[in-house]
């Protein structure tokens, strides 16, 4: 029986990284595990993608930042790597539309590769088979399927497309109808309950993947920025790299928690007022 051929797989992390932690990265090998155990995938990139500063969340340091210690904590990754394009927008940019630029990207590199591979073929074609050259054939390269691009995250982000004015409906059908979502579970969070609950989901429900992290792990940046401001040590909770990095230059005080306290989140001020 010959080998099925596996259909490649991006995933995408789009959220805060503030900081990034050692959970964050491990979503991203559970996630690989769970799609590759199918027998149908193979994920081929992961990519963190740091929101930009127009988010407005509270504590949310910069993101030049959140981006460096998202790199240092990639450093030793052969297929996790960051992208700044999110992080680098003026105002916030919707998750869907970030899916959408990274889509695009994918789709233009597989071209590219398509046109180099489509001119070997043809200068190895005309060295070997001088002789045979047909004037009316066309030289094609076999094109190779553009890896499907997932967005990886957690339940509490699949949670947060029930939450009014959050995201906007069709934003939620775009990523999970024509994408797909790769959802880590941990605690007592309910996946599979909130996708029965959901209509849009659960029309959907074949585009999603829900593995659970069974090593207890309450890790979040959350508690990180906690520890931190009051000197807590949180050694072993991120890479090294990354603690060096905050302390090197006085990240996550009493002071920086309180940035754009009472300001409302990007998404709830656009959508409450075109609602």
């Amino acid at each position: 029986m010959e080998p099925v051929e596996r259909i490649r797989v991006v995933l995408l992390a789009c959220g805060s990284f503030n900081p990034i932690t050692n959970m964050h990265l491990r979503m991203f090998e559970l996630a690989r595990d769970h799609l590759e155990d199918t027998g149908k995938y193979k994920v081929v990139q992961g990519i963190i993608s740091p929101v930009g500063d127009g988010y407005k969340k509270k504590g949310l340091i910069e993101a030049h930042h959140r981006v460096q210690m998202a790199r240092l904590a990639t450093e030793s990754s052969d297929w996790i790597r960051v992208n700044d394009w999110e992080s680098l927008q003026s105002e916030w940019v919707e998750t869907a539309k970030v899916v959408r630029h990274h889509h695009s990207t994918l789709l233009a590199t597989q071209q590219n590769d398509d046109e180099v591979d489509t001119v070997k073929i043809g200068k190895r074609r005309r060295i070997e088979e001088p002789e045979c050259v047909n004037e009316n054939s066309s030289v094609s390269s076999t094109r190779k399927d553009t890896p499907q691009l997932k967005l990886l995250c957690g339940a509490d982000v699949l949670e947060s497309f029930g939450v009014p004015n959050l995201w906007k409906a069709e934003d939620i059908e775009e990523i999970v109808g024509h994408h797909g979502l790769v959802c880590i579970t941990r605690g007592s969070s309910d996946a599979e309950r909130f996708i029965q609950q959901s209509d849009v989901l659960w029309e959907n429900r074949k585009n999603i993947f829900v593995t659970r992290e069974w090593v207890t792990n309450d890790i979040s940046a959350t508690h990180v920025r906690r520890a931190l401001r009051r000197g807590q040590s949180v050694r072993y909770l991120l890479p090294d790299a990354v603690l060096w990095y905050i302390q090197q230059r006085g990240l996550y005080s009493a002071e920086s928690e309180k940035k754009n306290a009472g300001v409302m989140l990007a998404p709830l001020q656009r959508y409450s007022t075109t609602s």
